[in-house]
């Protein structure tokens, strides 16, 4: 009889084949306009509840103002323009998120979701034109029968400091 494999050994197995298992991703699940958007959950730093913004002038046309987090400025971004969503009302809760030393308060609709997807769920962005349309987007993930867009955490910071609408 063969002796089991350890776990080390099996997966050094699986290296040595190249065989790759594809790895669960977790997302925070945003809606913004009645529309479901994910954000890796590795760029998420906290949602809090807006209690106010304080306009700043001159500021990009997708910063609203900024906010007092615990001592803290933060800008705030509201991407409804950006993404062609009807700006009808105000929006109550934001989710920071960061890449590297950048970081900005998202206005969303509502408190965010956290779940784990598979990478068979996600599709690019240009197999389905999102990179023109809405360029902060890195593709769709399929989310129970609802499609969610991908924020691309590092494209959408570009785009808010470039004042892109």
């Amino acid at each position: 009889m063969e002796p089991a494999l350890s776990t080390s050994q099996s997966v050094g197995v699986a290296l040595a084949e190249g065989v790759k298992t594809p790895i669960p991703s977790r997302i925070c699940l945003v809606t913004l306009g009645g529309e479901l958007f994910a954000i890796d959950l590795r760029h998420v730093r906290e949602v809090f509840e807006l209690e106010s913004v304080t306009p700043v002038p001159g500021m990009p046309s997708t910063l609203v103002g900024v906010a007092n987090l615990r001592g803290t400025v933060m800008p705030l971004a509201d991407l409804r323009p950006s993404l062609g969503i009807p700006s009808t009302t105000s929006l109550s809760f934001v989710v920071v998120v960061r890449h590297g030393q950048q970081q900005v308060g998202i206005l969303i609709d509502a408190v965010p979701e956290i779940r784990t997807i598979h990478p068979d769920d996600l599709l690019n962005a240009t197999s389905r034109g999102l990179s023109e349309s809405r360029p902060f987007l890195s593709g769709l993930a399929k989310i129970e029968e609802r499609m969610s867009g991908m924020v691309d955490v590092q494209k959408l910071l570009a785009c808010v400091e470039g004042g892109l609408n």
